[in-house]
């Protein structure tokens, strides 16, 4: 497997569980002997996913600039050059004569954190791929390096021997842990949450209670819809998305009973807030007043309907005597018969 693809593999997998407040903080450094299109050196600085600064060959770019002032985490001793000469040394090639190879570092740490603020979990790692495999790691507990690979072996004795410099990358990881910290302080941004319904699709005896919050930074957050204090099962999560100014948001939902009159509330945990916070749903539908207000048309054209039939039935019952009383009139004006001669006929 790919050297950087597992390890992306790892930190995704690590990233998707949101139990606990998650952060990671490293550098990623690729070189390659044929460039082609690539660049010969690139590096990328990444903070729990944001790229804060890139380096392309002598090109230094900031990405993050709203965070001037802060150190996320400065940029490893070894020089470009000492990259570009590992990676010949490994290849055994020559500036005439060199195969297509590429060499891979990833140095940093990551951390997990229980909602009191302890941290459960601390790694930090020093890592090399070379062509697309695991080459050699350092072990900061002992300070040795561990071969990955036979070809790693000669490298392992080499380096062991450089106190300085493994004493250097273990004072480096330990400031890491140190920089996680610093920068979620400072960059916490609390939940704007809110609380709506709106009536089921499928099923009209239902309501879909929904729970948003936005805004929030870090992105581990904790959410729950409760009826009477009490956590609903089958709530459907959208997952935790990023916004376009780099916090995030997550909705949650769950089918109720359209006639249940208990109190409905969501829950939501998250570092930047000192306690948890309760939203409770104030009763309304957000689009239940269309259907009332359909319903009560359609009985008012109803009533309408039978206000007309009714009075269409009066008119016709006051009309039908006056029409035989007229006939009566004209028929004694026109025969000069007797009123007797008329109800004989």
């Amino acid at each position: 497997m790919d050297y950087i693809l597992m390890v992306w593999l790892i930190f995704h997998s690590w990233l998707s569980e949101a139990h606990q407040e998650r952060h990671h903080v490293y550098y990623r450094f690729t070189v390659l002997t044929k460039a082609g299109l690539s660049p010969p050196f690139s590096a990328v600085g990444v903070y729990d996913d944001k790229q804060f600064i890139h380096y392309y060959n002598n090109l230094i770019r900031v990405n993050l600039t709203e965070y001037d002032g802060i150190v996320l985490l400065p940029e490893p001793g070894e020089s470009r050059v000492w990259y570009k000469d590992l990676l010949k040394t490994l290849s055994n090639c020559t500036n005439s004569q060199c195969s297509d190879h590429v060499l891979q570092r990833i140095i940093g740490c990551k951390l997990e954190k229980l909602p009191d603020g302890t941290v459960k979990n601390l790694t930090v790692f020093d890592e090399y791929g070379f062509d697309g495999e695991d080459f050699i790691s350092f072990n900061s507990d002992t300070m040795k390096w561990i071969d990955k690979s036979p070809k790693a072996k000669e490298t392992k004795e080499e380096w062991d021997l450089q106190t300085d410099r493994n004493k250097f990358i273990k004072n480096y990881l330990e400031k890491c842990v140190h920089t996680i910290s610093t920068y979620n302080n400072t960059n916490m941004s609390s939940p704007d949450v809110h609380v709506f319904v709106r009536k089921s699709p499928d099923d009209d005896s239902n309501l879909v209670l929904m729970c948003l919050a936005t805004g929030f930074y870090p992105r581990d957050v904790q959410m729950n819809i409760r009826l009477n204090r009490t956590k609903l099962e089958d709530q459907t999560s959208s997952g935790i998305r990023p916004n376009d100014d780099e916090t995030f948001q997550m909705r949650i939902s769950v089918k109720i009973d359209r006639n249940d009159k208990g109190s409905y509330d969501c829950l939501l945990i998250h570092s930047s807030l000192t306690e948890p916070v309760s939203v409770e749903w104030d009763g309304k539908c957000s689009n239940c007043e269309s259907d009332r207000r359909r319903d009560v048309g359609a009985v008012a054209v109803v009533l309408l309907l039978a206000v007309i039939v009714i009075v269409i039935y009066f008119i016709s019952r006051r009309r039908r005597p006056n029409s035989v009383m007229t006939w009566r009139c004209s028929y004694g004006s026109t025969d000069d018969q007797t009123e007797d001669d008329l109800f004989r006929l």
